[in-house]
């Protein structure tokens, strides 16, 4: 764990890049023991591997984790990058059954799973298996929660606590270079139209304590896709008017807590759910307060007051916590 003069270190360096001032408050907690009493979300990135010896892991820790604490999970948020290689039959592939529906059973997480796409999802293999995912949300009877590219809702229905914006981080290439054979992204036009959508959602009146946006790509990321151009330009300044509480994403796989001087937002990245983990580009001592290279999952814990986020490995052990109170101060463990 970084000291605090180290982290004002890093924090300070980076700010003046950025543009940020203003530290935001921290401060060390005894523990971090859930409480059964609060909304529980279960978050997973880039967790669709077609080895999925790691996956099984993680999903075996997350049911572990959720028996042992005695929760109710009452969503989980799939942050992208669902189904790596090809998906037989689309919809209809029994991918969903045996890597899905079976991974993270019904039995013990018994609530919506809130899915957005990874780059990975956007693949022709031959066919889009961003169609196949939406096609499946439509479908009946399943947890799979994904009723367009990009979407909104207030959690829990009764009595909300949370806004949550979902958004797809996959952007055309900034200078028009054109993708591999079997990729693509949102066209320009709906990169456009994605923006006016997230503005627009912005503005309006929010009654819920805490405001979440999740998105495949990180914003900002010590791992070695690094910080995102586009992201940075299009989505960073209106998360800082807005005073968004987290923004949640994967893509690098590994876990990560960042926090900048001045900024109302924490930025946490959970890619750890199964693909092959990736070495970070910078290390926690010079950007953090927390990056690692580890396979995992993340909880999520909401009350009215604060929102507590843990990364756990993928035996469930914790490896870091913080609290996120209303006023955007952070509490870390």
């Amino acid at each position: 764990m970084l000291s605090r003069r180290g982290f004002l270190r890093q924090s300070f360096a980076f700010s003046a890049l950025a543009g940020f001032s203003s530290l935001p408050s921290f401060a060390k907690r005894p523990s971090h023991k859930p409480n059964a009493g609060a909304t529980q979300l279960l978050m997973v990135g880039d967790w669709g591997y077609e080895n999925f010896a790691a996956q099984s892991r993680v999903a075996g820790a997350m049911q572990q984790y959720v028996r042992e604490h005695g929760l109710t999970t009452d969503a989980l948020l799939m942050l992208g990058d669902n189904w790596y290689g090809k998906l037989p039959d689309g919809a209809a592939s029994e991918r969903w059954k045996t890597q899905f529906e079976d991974m993270y059973p019904k039995s013990v997480f018994n609530c919506a799973a809130y899915a957005i796409a990874g780059n990975h999802d956007y693949q022709k293999m031959p066919e889009s298996k961003v169609a196949a995912e939406l096609e499946y949300a439509r479908k009946g009877g399943t947890r799979w929660t994904m009723p367009s590219l990009w979407y909104r809702f207030d959690f829990p229905a009764v009595n909300p606590l949370m806004t949550v914006i979902a958004l797809d981080s996959n952007m055309p290439h900034p200078q028009g270079q054109k993708t591999k054979p079997a990729n693509f992204t949102l066209t320009p036009e709906q990169q456009a139209e994605q923006l006016t959508w997230l503005e627009a959602e912005l503005l309006k009146p929010r009654t819920t304590p805490f405001l979440v946006v999740m998105g495949h790509h990180p914003i900002f990321s010590n791992g070695p896709h690094g910080d995102n151009a586009v992201l940075i330009r299009d989505w960073e300044p209106l998360l800082r008017k807005h005073k968004a509480h987290l923004y949640l994403a994967g893509h690098d796989h590994d876990m990560q807590h960042l926090e900048f001087d001045g900024h109302p937002t924490s930025f946490v990245l959970s890619g750890g759910g199964g693909a092959d983990l990736y070495p970070l580009k910078i290390e926690e001592a010079q950007r953090g307060p927390y990056a690692a290279k580890v396979y995992g999952f993340s909880h999520l814990e909401v009350t009215p007051e604060k929102m507590t986020l843990r990364h756990l490995d993928e035996t469930g052990k914790l490896i870091h916590a913080f609290d996120k109170m209303q006023d955007g101060s952070v509490k870390i463990v």
